[in-house]
């Protein structure tokens, strides 16, 4: 079994974060592991709290890791601040050459949660741009997010398609860039570049308040249809349909806005009880 790591914050609640990413990884046949970046208190509602892991116990989670364990893919996702990112960044340097997978890195730009509640100090996004994103193979940022790398406001799939432009020139030879359509109107279109042509990934808008943790969902899908051995797009392909499922079989759980299912055709078909 293929191990694959997430370097992400932890939602308490379940339905994002490193929590979603490693139910994504064991969707998808994957050994799940996790470094933890900061633990945020948070439901389907508020996020009430963050308290961040410090730089030093960050880097002795991958190491611990790296040391011991052939990791194939990396799935980026909430990085708080300044110092954490200085910490991944380090580390990413150190060990992306070991990984089994390439390209391997899909970082995930988390900056806001489902419900608004800013999740990355708006003073570290210098930070993002210079340290993180080089390091990326696959970034997979929602509009919102595009337009605060890109520095533009995006109303339409044109633009859509500049801000994936500007972004792919941040990074380094082979960083693909996905600008992820959730947040548009109309039907769900995620824009993929590679630097040398557009590719689209079209979904049914699903009604459905229940969408939380879909960003860090199908990043994590993503990175592990990598890990697999598929292409960025075949995997960023795959993951559409994946988290598309999960979206339409969400699951209404708590106040706010619920968790998808990510483990929806292993609830559908159970458990062979003959194997229990």
């Amino acid at each position: 079994m293929k191990a694959i790591l997430t370097i992400a914050g932890s939602d308490c609640s379940g339905g994002a974060g490193i929590q979603a990413d490693i139910k994504t990884f064991s969707a998808h046949g994957l050994f799940g592991m996790s470094v933890v970046i900061s633990v945020v208190a948070e439901n389907t509602s508020r996020v009430i709290s963050i308290q961040d892991i410090s730089s030093g116990v960050i880097a002795d989670q991958m190491d611990a890791i790296f040391e011991d364990i052939e990791v194939s893919a990396i799935k980026v996702g909430m990085l708080s601040g300044i110092e954490c990112m200085k910490a991944v960044a380090v580390k990413l340097r150190q060990y992306k050459p070991a990984l089994t997978c390439h390209p391997g890195v899909v970082v995930d730009p988390v900056m806001y949660a489902k419900n608004g509640c800013a999740l990355m100090a708006p003073d570290s996004i210098d930070t993002l741009i210079s340290e993180i994103i080089p390091l990326a193979d696959v970034l997979t940022p929602n509009i919102p997010e595009a337009e605060k790398i890109a520095g533009l406001t995006i109303k339409n799939l044109s633009d859509m398609e500049l801000a994936a432009r500007r972004v792919y020139t941040l990074g380094e030879t082979g960083l693909a860039v996905l600008v992820k359509g959730g947040h548009a109107s109309g039907e769900a279109t995620d824009v993929l570049f590679d630097g040398a042509s557009f590719s689209y990934f079209n979904a049914p808008r699903v009604d459905t308040k229940n969408t939380h943790g879909t960003g860090c969902t199908m990043s994590s899908a993503i990175a592990s249809n990598l890990a697999l051995g598929f292409t960025v797009k075949e995997s960023v392909a795959r993951a559409k349909v994946y988290v598309t499922t999960a979206i339409k079989h969400s699951l209404s759980i708590g106040k706010g806005n619920g968790p998808t299912h990510h483990f929806y055709d292993l609830y559908r078909k159970g458990l062979d009880r003959d194997e229990q």
